[in-house]
């Protein structure tokens, strides 16, 4: 009988922490825990308005030189550590984050909001981004 009720409690327990790690997860700040997840469409009409927000790419320098969002800046996810980044200083600027597959950018973000930053917005991946593409040292647009 205790057996049972064992692995009933750690079975509940299970559930519960799946549950709150899942929400952590989605990235919506809805209970202002973490960071807002957001689709392509919002981040695009984000970047469209003159609200001093910022767009950061957190891949790596041959990453970012291959092709990145026309604007963004780089910061790569490995060198953001404890301390606020120099090209951050503002907690409380609009910072739309964004990497190759959406993995960094969740990193990046939830390491931002921890620093206190108060309005991270995650986007995901450039490989399914619509929109304009600058190509380092080459000069030009192109176009997904």
């Amino acid at each position: 009988m205790k057996r049972i009720m064992l692995v009933f409690l750690a079975a509940i327990l299970c559930v519960v922490t799946s549950c709150s790690v899942s929400d952590q997860n989605t990235g919506r700040n809805d209970t202002a825990k973490s960071y807002t997840q957001i689709s392509q469409e919002e981040a695009s009409e984000m970047m469209a308005k003159d609200d001093g927000h910022i767009v950061v790419d957190v891949r790596r320098q041959d990453e970012y030189d291959a092709g990145h969002i026309p604007g963004a800046i780089l910061i790569p996810n490995e060198s953001i550590g404890t301390e606020q980044p120099k090209e951050l200083p503002d907690l409380n600027q609009i910072i739309l984050i964004y990497c190759r597959s959406g993995n960094r950018s969740k990193q990046a973000a939830q390491k931002l909001f921890d620093m206190g930053y108060t309005n991270i917005y995650e986007f995901g991946s450039i490989n399914t981004w619509t929109g304009e593409i600058v190509t380092e040292g080459y000069g030009r647009l192109c176009y997904n």
